[in-house]
């Protein structure tokens, strides 16, 4: 499957903005009540998994009838949560991009847990985004630069997911740095903005979130 797009809807927050997303020849994965909001838009999910304990027997049958492939799992004997679940099965068909739709919601422990999937997309070399109405989150990776361009997102944060990240330069930011370093305590990197049609962010070393946002 190299070359192409893997887009996770997760049980999060989904709208009509999340449809969207979907490009020409994308696999679909619909983790639990995400597949539901797949069928119910008219859209076929390729792969629906996930202990569907959020969804009720009548809407169950409904996902497992319009999916292409359905796997489902215990909700007890289980150690990943549906979005994980769905997250490895991207994983595995070697894509070169993942996004995940839903991934922010109010569990706030399954939105952080989503935000770490993004190390595992890293070290398998795969370019991960979480994106929902109001946020884009990825994770940028040492001495490969990152092009933000100006779009829907107005606002752009940079929070270090180790204890630190050393070497940081902003090029066509409103705020520039150049070899700085952030610390995890540290608000240095919330709410800057791009003053250039594009903008650069390179470090050289740990690892860094980088967060497009606007506000509601």
């Amino acid at each position: 499957m190299n070359g192409a797009r893997v887009i996770i809807f997760a049980g999060g927050r989904l709208g009509d903005w999340a449809l969207s997303l979907i490009r020409p020849h994308d696999l679909l994965i619909g983790a639990d009540r995400g597949a539901l909001f797949l069928v119910r838009h008219g859209v076929t999910p390729d792969i629906a998994i996930g202990d569907f304990d959020s969804v009720t027997p009548d809407e169950l049958e409904l996902i497992r009838s319009a999916s292409r492939t359905f796997r489902d799992c215990d909700p007890v004997d289980k150690d990943y949560t549906d979005t994980e679940l769905a997250f490895r099965e991207a994983l595995a068909r070697q894509p070169d991009e993942i996004v995940i739709a839903g991934g922010l919601g109010t569990r706030f422990d399954h939105s952080i847990a989503n935000i770490h999937l993004l190390v595992a997309a890293l070290e398998r070399g795969v370019d991960a985004v979480i994106e929902d109405e109001f946020n884009a989150v990825r994770l940028a990776q040492p001495r490969r630069p990152l092009t933000l361009t100006k779009g829907r997102f107005s606002q752009i944060s940079l929070l270090p997911l180790t204890m630190t990240v050393k070497g940081i330069t902003l090029s066509g930011f409103r705020y520039p740095l150049r070899d700085a370093e952030l610390r995890i305590g540290q608000s240095l990197g919330i709410s800057n903005q791009l003053a250039e049609p594009s903008g650069v962010i390179v470090f050289r070393e740990g690892l860094l979130l980088v967060i497009e946002s606007r506000d509601g």
